[in-house]
């Protein structure tokens, strides 16, 4: 027996039900409570400052006063350089980073007027040396690169006539003088406590074998005359496992260089108060120049290749620029008293895992140590008494998988020296060293690609491979000798006036 239903009475019967009964999380003078499940987490400021809170989904965002700011817009207060430095100011709007979920990879600071408080007034008063110019205005560029390899780049804006001129500086990096004086030293200088220099110097011995290997196993099948018994097997075979195990010390060593970065940062300059004749009625101009007293890198010590710098708290106090050249003693001294082998799992997880300098470092020592299979079982007596299979396996695949992690390697390189994931820094040193080491990689990548077929046109061109692309690691590595010895680059930027002035205004008006 069918029923009628009246739909619209039961709807005033529920809303006068809901009316006489709110809902206990509804109640007056009480809001509504938040939704479960979601925990919150503390973050922080572009300046390390305020803490503020936001879900774990969004770890890799922090708050930047009326807006949100990415991971690549702010430091990690543990990680936050130069913080110590009363003379410089971070320039929050120039931090920078390629890759939004990772860390910053640049920053800019501004001077303060405690630049000047903090200046040496120089003994003699004479006119500019011919090897320093005027400069209108200065900032310090921080690059997470710099950091590692100990490097202190200034950036400066030119001055239209010696009288304007607040600023003395070295000259331009880029100068073909400044070129040929870094080539110089690259023939003068051997720095083998600083680890940056036995990296890079590592790896151009490593590739100088690979180019050597390249000619014994590639020039036979363009000049069969020069060819020669066991050339390919005892020539090729001993210098392909030279050259790879070369390559894997070198790749250890540039991991134990990412994860021993100096966190507090460095200025590495001196600034001295220096007279000028030429100037209206002898005028003042700081002049800037090189400080290795002014140095906490661990660079300069030549008791260690890692861990302790040569200049504690305690040395440099007694400068009359002491409170900006180091941290107070006690974070100092945690994090430089030693080297560090590995990453704490909170740091790996907090900081290293989001670094680009850390992933490339990791990306080269596991393709490395996968690549140094394929140079063990190329040796004499390995290598020829292998069936097919097993040189498939344990020849040809291990350099595959080697090769890859050298692009990606190469790639997360050139990545972090750029402002833009989409946009090459061309103008830097850094950047040229990860794109010949990508080339390297794929030259090496290639080489087993070929070599799994027989064919002789497939052998020859994974023997041409693997010769242009030993010359490009080659290249690259020469690059990285010649930028671990300049230790102080100076830099031409023409948005720095307009900086300046905004900062000195803020010191003036008490911000």
């Amino acid at each position: 027996m069918a029923m009628g239903f009246d739909m619209n009475a039961a709807w005033r019967r529920w809303c006068s039900r809901m009316q006489r009964s709110p809902s206990p999380n509804i109640r007056e003078g009480h809001s509504p409570r938040p939704p479960t499940g979601r925990k919150r987490s503390s973050t922080y400021q572009p300046d390390g400052s305020t803490p503020h809170t936001l879900p774990p989904r969004r770890s890799a965002t922090y708050s930047a006063g009326d807006r949100a700011a990415k991971r690549n817009e702010a430091f990690h207060p543990s990680h936050h350089p130069l913080k110590y430095l009363p003379t410089l100011k971070l320039d929050t709007k120039r931090v920078t980073g390629p890759v939004t979920f990772l860390n910053p990879t640049s920053a800019l600071f501004q001077p303060t007027s405690n630049l000047s408080r903090h200046a040496e007034t120089s003994a003699e008063r004479h006119r500019q040396d011919r090897d320093q110019q005027p400069v209108s205005a200065i900032s310090f560029r921080w690059t997470s690169r710099n950091n590692r390899k100990g490097r202190h780049a200034l950036a400066i804006n030119s001055a239209v006539s010696p009288a304007e001129a607040k600023y003395l500086a070295p000259p331009i990096t880029a100068s073909l003088r400044e070129i040929a004086r870094g080539i110089w030293r690259m023939f003068t200088w051997f720095p083998v406590w600083d680890i940056s220099y036995d990296v890079a110097t590592i790896f151009t011995l490593g590739s100088v074998v690979w180019v050597i290997n390249a000619f014994f196993v590639w020039l036979p099948l363009v000049w069969p005359e020069t060819e020669f018994k066991g050339e390919e097997l005892y020539g090729g075979g001993i210098t392909a496992f030279i050259g790879a195990t070369i390559f894997e010390f070198g790749s250890f060593l540039l991991m134990v260089e990412a994860v021993n970065e100096n966190r507090t940062g460095c200025f590495g300059w001196a600034v001295e108060r220096a007279f000028s004749h030429d100037s209206e009625k002898g005028a003042s101009a700081f002049r800037l120049r090189p400080s290795k007293s002014a140095c906490t890198h661990h660079h300069l010590n030549k008791r260690n290749l890692v861990g302790k710098s040569c200049n504690s708290p305690n040395k440099t106090s007694s400068s009359p620029s002491s409170p900006s050249t180091s941290p107070p003693a006690s974070t100092c001294s945690s994090h430089s008293q030693s080297w560090i082998w590995f990453p704490s799992t909170e740091d790996l997880r907090t900081h290293y895992i989001h670094d680009l300098g850390f992933l490339a470092s990791l990306s080269q020592l596991c393709g490395a140590t996968i690549f140094w299979v394929s140079g063990f079982t190329a040796l004499p007596g390995i290598y020829d008494r292998m069936s097919r299979v097993i040189t498939i396996i344990f020849f040809w695949t291990p350099q595959v998988l080697g090769g890859s992690g050298f692009i990606i390697s190469g790639t997360l390189f050139m990545l972090e020296t750029q402002s833009h994931w989409y946009k090459p820094a061309f103008k830097t040193l850094g950047w040229w060293i990860g794109a010949w080491n990508l080339i390297g990689g794929i030259g090496f990548t290639l080489c087993p690609a070929f070599g799994y077929d027989r064919a002789s046109w497939a052998q020859y061109q994974a023997c041409l491979s693997t010769f242009w692309g030993s010359w490009a690691f080659l290249i690259g590595s020469t690059i990285q000798w010649y930028e671990a010895l300049d230790k102080h680059p100076v830099e031409v930027d023409k948005m720095l006036n307009d900086d300046s002035q905004e900062t000195d205004q803020e010191v003036d008006n008490g911000r």
